[in-house]
């Protein structure tokens, strides 16, 4: 288990973090996690993962892999046609088993020492790669979240709470915990069957039980491999089982996995409070890129009001950090603005001028309702670095997604009425549902909010001039505004995004700061 640091303040319960929190038992209708049919170098929505090496990688002459291997205890030796068609995909892909092993450099260390001391197959430690990718920030059609892939109505059951702040089916470690007690709880229930308890953490218990008594009605086996199960989940535990043999032996099928140093990446430390993620990682000498990727539970620009009060800080930078933080008054830990109420205003308003809820804004304030009285004054949380530097917020994955430019095809911005619904869009714009979704960082299935706005990326080719004729484009100056995006100035002015990001020479992922100018070449006939 990774050190903790307790630096005083408000304290933290660890054992309830990482020593267990009490877990109600598993039961039959929890919704199944989801996970692919096929297997393809990105299983799931990938949104935003930054592929860069880790900042402060341990130093260690020790393989964390030969360590994986020396937990195997499953059956390995196993030839299924199935295990062999998922084994020949990683061989002709190795760059894709590269880009994991430094995707698990953070985390891999702490999840084998929490398997290792509940006495678990080493083996389930790579199922954040059949399920995720590893990547924290992996949401999939099914509305799962996070490296374990909980969705919501399970990372409830087991404690993940998800709000505006932070959503814990990120949080390296309490979703660990998490998965390896759901993991615990199937195998239990399966009689120490390990495949059993893989195929029900993806397909759901109470479907694999079914499956078995069909087969034992018929006088059938019952063993995994002879049951009829969900497609995907008849390709997900060899996907795991495959991964494993590789692990085991990678020069036997022509791959090399890149070593992953056998020390803890990252410590946990008390920080006794709410705090805003620039100056945390200002205050540990590292990167606000390092500090999410650590840390990627957190939606917005600060750690979570109601805690848990922790942060994952690499393990080089931990002492200066634990000794920073303890000296930090607890009222510079946050910016604040004084909001003078005026006539008219109401909560809502004053919650969407200001980017935060009105959840939040009765939470800090004490508030019981929405009534607000004029010349009182409201508390507002604000960040200390302009929006764009929180470049893995919730905020700033999305407007990256929603702008990832697609070959062919031109972006429209469309803003949701009252009783539309996203299948109803995607056919208004002939689009797929589920591309619809994943322009926008969503699951088919998940509610849309009036005034939303939505990007589309239609099969219109996008024009390389804004007008046919010169005489009709003007230059226009746009001084972009809270709120703004690429594609929604770009559906505005009737130009792509493509356009803009050319003529103001910037990435079309770049997140847009208030007050940024911008330069756009216009039809004047299609002026707003």
């Amino acid at each position: 288990m990774s050190t903790i640091f307790r630096v005083g303040l408000l304290g933290l319960l660890t054992a309830g973090i990482l020593g267990g929190c009490a877990l109600k038992p598993a039961v039959d209708d929890l919704d199944p996690m989801p996970a692919a049919t096929e297997l393809t170098p990105d299983p799931i929505i990938i949104s935003g993962y930054p592929e860069s090496v880790p900042e402060a990688p341990p130093v260690s002459d020790v393989d964390l892999w030969g360590r994986v291997r020396n937990g195997f205890a499953l059956d390995l030796e196993v030839e299924n046609a199935r295990i062999v068609a998922q084994r020949n995909w990683y061989s002709r892909h190795p760059a894709y088993l590269t880009r994991i092993s430094s995707r698990a450099e953070r985390y891999l260390h702490h999840i084998v020492e929490q398997a290792e001391a509940r006495g678990m197959p080493l083996e389930l430690v790579l199922l954040p790669v059949v399920e995720s990718a590893f990547d924290p920030f992996a949401y999939s059609h099914g509305r799962a979240s996070g490296p374990w892939q909980f969705i919501p109505s399970t990372g409830k059951h087991f404690g993940l709470e998800q709000d505006w702040w932070a959503d814990q089916r990120r949080d390296i470690v309490a979703s660990t915990e998490a998965a390896l007690t759901y993991l615990q709880q199937l195998a239990n229930r399966f009689d120490g069957d390990w495949l059993l308890a893989l195929a029900s953490y993806n397909a759901g218990a109470g479907n694999v039980s079914r499956a078995i008594t069909r087969n034992r009605n018929a006088g059938k086996p019952t063993d995994y491999w002879s049951l009829q199960l969900p497609r995907e989940t008849m390709a997900y535990v060899p996907k795991l089982l495959a991964l494993a043999q590789i692990v085991r032996d990678p020069e036997q099928f022509g791959l090399d996995i890149p070593a992953i140093a056998d020390e803890p990446y990252f410590t946990s430390i008390d920080v006794g409070g709410q705090i805003d993620l620039a100056q945390a990682a200002e205050m540990a000498d590292i990167s606000l890129e390092e500090l999410y990727l650590l840390n990627p539970a957190f939606n917005r620009w600060a750690t979570s009001p109601n805690g848990p009060h922790r942060l994952l800080i690499p393990v080089s930078h931990a002492d200066r950090f634990a000794e920073r933080i303890s000296a930090l008054p607890p009222e510079q830990r946050m910016r604040w603005q004084r909001y003078s109420i005026r006539p008219g205003d109401n909560l809502i308003a004053i919650a969407r001028a200001h980017d935060t809820t009105p959840a939040v804004l009765r939470e800090i304030n004490h508030l019981r309702g929405n009534t607000i009285v004029a010349g009182r004054t409201l508390l507002i949380p604000q960040p200390s670095r302009d929006p764009g530097s929180y470049s893995l917020s919730a905020d700033a994955r999305l407007d990256a997604r929603q702008n990832r430019a697609i070959s062919g095809r031109r972006q429209l911005a469309h803003q949701v009425a009252s009783g539309e619904t996203l299948w109803e869009i995607a056919r208004r714009y002939r689009v797929g549902v589920r591309e619809l979704a994943a322009w926008n960082q969503m699951a088919p299935g998940d509610t849309l909010r009036v005034g939303q706005q939505l990007a589309v990326w239609t099969e219109q080719s996008a024009t390389a001039a804004p007008a046919s004729r010169p005489d009709m484009v003007r230059r226009v100056h746009y001084s972009v505004r809270r709120g703004d995006s690429l594609y929604a100035i770009a559906n505005r002015f009737n130009v792509s995004v493509n356009q803009i990001s050319a003529w103001n020479k910037i990435n079309g992922q770049r997140y847009l700061q208030p007050g940024q100018q911008l330069t756009l070449y216009v039809d004047i006939r299609d002026a707003p």
